[in-house]
Formats: C-alpha cells, structure tokens, sequence
C-alpha cells in the first residue's frame, strides 16, 4: 500500500460547514478535520492512527501537527462498534503489585505500543478464581482486544478464549509477587563462587533472602552445590530476610580469624549491610572480604566500592508476555516482526552478572 499524502481524495467531513476551530465551539475534532488539515486524506489519518510504520515521515509529521493543533482524540468506542477492535489491552496486576518491579510493566507497555495497543493496568483482591471472574468480566466487556495476567490464574485459563478477548497469563510470579519459574532460577549464583574460587577464595558463605520466596531458595541451592561440586565445603550459609540488618548481622556472626573472604547476598540490600558491618569489624571490601549482590539496584553503582551483583532483566519478562498476547491476537497466531516479536535478534539473558569492585582476589 502507498502513501496517501495529496489532498485530491480528502473526504467531506460531515462537520464542515462550521468555520470555527473545534475547541472554540467546545465540540470534538473530527478525523475529516485532522485530514483535511494535514492535507490527507481521511483514510491516511486512520492508518496513521494505526502506527502504520509504511507511512512516510513527512506525511506522519504533518498528521501529527494536525491531531495536535487541532486537539485531537479518536472516539474508541464508535471505532470498536466498527472494527471489532478496542485496540486496548488488559493488564492484571497482583494486589500487592507495588512491591514488584515496575520495569515488568515497561516491557508490557513498549510491545503493546509497538503494535498500536493502549494498555490498562487492574490490581484484583482474592485468589486465582477471583481473579480469573475478574478477567472474564473485562474479557466478555468488549472494551479490551486482549488480557495479560501478571498475576496467577487456576491453569484451565490459560488460553480460553470468550467471545470478544483473549488470555494469556504470564507465570512469572505468584500470588505475594515473589519471582517462581525463571525469576527463581540461581544459576548465576554458580558463576559467581567459580569465578571467586579462581581469584583464591577459599571459603564462602551465603546470606540467604527469606526462604519462602523461590528465588531466594534456589539461590541457596545453587551456592550448596556449587560449593560442594567444587571441593569447597561447608557450604556456609546464613539465613537472612532479604534486608540489610540481615546482612549485618550475619558479618557479625563470623569468627575474627580464618572467617569466608567471599560472601554471597541475596539481594543488594542483604549485600549493602553486609560491607556495612565489614566496616564496623574493620575489615576493608574486597581486602579481606569480596561481596556480591543481586538485583542491581542503581544503587549499587554508587556505593564504595561500587557492588557486585546479578542484574534481572524484568523488561524482558514483560516483553515476552506481551509478544505472546500480540502473536495470539494477530491473524496466523504470530506477531509482526519487530522488538518483542521473538523473530528478529535474540532476546539478551535474563540475568546478566555486573563485575564491579566489591569483589577481588584474596589478599
């Protein structure tokens, strides 16, 4: 399809007899007006409208002045009563959704974009089947094209399509917000003891997070393992709640001679109070004592030294289960190609280790 950018098949807007700028008569811009102008046709304004990527950027420019000036809002519900099509999404959030990252969000939201959906972000009281009444309602409303559950559903949900949406859920977190399936895998954990033992380090201990969220038990897991694999044993471990004073406290536990000179955190937090009561014991990071994070908190880069830690890519995440509810959307189940897609450059890891100068050989 080409561009329409001349003037020639401008339709008639129904409205225009009236001279006067929308806003002054405190009546809606039409989509006539937006065209007429920009000096296109009413058509080209509708796939501009779309995101139509084949538009040419002179032409996107001058809609794009025109919806502007002229105040422009499409009428989504006249549109949907034509199409079918709402062009919105869903989004099911966790009651608790606050403590969860909001970059989860970021990833959902550039997909949705990217394809020309608004997004709608609902947080539902109660548990799976609650959530999932929910869910139908906003299905079976003809407002929404589509349902992204970042929040747990009973399995028979997955993919049961009603009428008017689809559903996806993204199992990527449970019903407290804590990270289950890949979110909970401590594979890095491996790397980091490996990469420690070939700078000398001989004796390690783990400050766990707190223990009923899978993340922090894989975590530990993955140290006890790797430690034992590696010849390295006991695998020390001290059991922590994910907060700083956790991991102070657990320094402080430690004996003044022959103590771990590595130290494995949980979280960036947990790691934080851990240099803290190195600190009080006089004990220099990564001197007589290297220590990791997890989390790459943006406050990690700033501290001194700058921490070691696992940065999580939870804009992949949401991404990814955006891309799923895209390619179910879309005619032949598979979204255009583009970011999110999963048909262009592979996705980057999710986790991803930060070498910074918390850690060091033995001294």
């Amino acid at each position: 399809m080409t561009d329409e950018s001349s003037t020639q098949d401008v339709a008639r807007d129904p409205a225009q007899n009236s001279a006067q700028h929308p806003a002054a008569t405190g009546r809606r811009a039409t989509i006539w007006e937006v065209a007429r102008a920009a000096g296109v046709s009413h058509q080209t304004v509708s796939r501009y409208l779309r995101n139509d990527a084949k538009m040419r950027p002179e032409t996107v420019a001058r809609i794009r002045t025109a919806v502007r000036d002229l105040d422009y809002r499409p009428n989504l519900t006249a549109r949907s009563m034509r199409t079918r099509r709402s062009g919105r999404i869903a989004v099911l959030l966790p009651a608790v959704a606050t403590y969860g990252p909001p970059q989860i969000l970021s990833g959902v939201m550039e997909v949705a974009h990217e394809h020309g959906y608004t997004i709608e972000a609902f947080s539902v009281e109660g548990g799976p089947a609650e959530r999932f009444e929910r869910v139908l309602e906003l299905a079976d409303s003809g407002q929404v094209e589509g349902v992204l559950a970042l929040a747990p559903l009973p399995p028979e949900s997955e993919h049961r399509f009603p009428d008017r949406a689809a559903i996806v859920v993204s199992a990527d977190y449970d019903d407290e917000f804590r990270g289950v399936g890949e979110l909970a895998d401590g594979s890095p954990v491996a790397e980091l003891v490996e990469q420690l033992a070939a700078l000398g380090h001989r004796k390690f201990l783990h400050v766990t997070g707190a223990l009923d969220f899978a993340s922090a038990r894989g975590r530990r897991d993955v140290f006890v393992q790797t430690i034992e694999r590696l010849g390295l044993g006991p695998a020390l471990v001290h059991e922590s709640d994910w907060s700083a004073e956790g991991g102070r406290a657990a320094v402080h536990t430690l004996p003044e001679r022959d103590h771990p000179t590595a130290i494995i955190a949980a979280s960036d937090v947990g790691a934080a109070g851990v240099v803290l009561g190195a600190r009080e014991r006089g004990w220099s990071i990564p001197g007589d004592l290297s220590v990791t994070g997890w989390d790459n908190n943006q406050l990690g880069a700033y501290l001194q030294p700058t921490l070691t830690t696992v940065h999580v890519d939870h804009r992949k995440l949401g991404r990814a289960a955006m891309a799923r509810l895209v390619a179910t959307l879309r005619p032949g189940g598979a979204p255009e190609a583009g970011p999110g897609s999963g048909t262009t450059t592979p996705e980057p890891p999710l986790n991803t280790i930060i070498w910074r100068e918390s850690t060091g050989p033995v001294s």
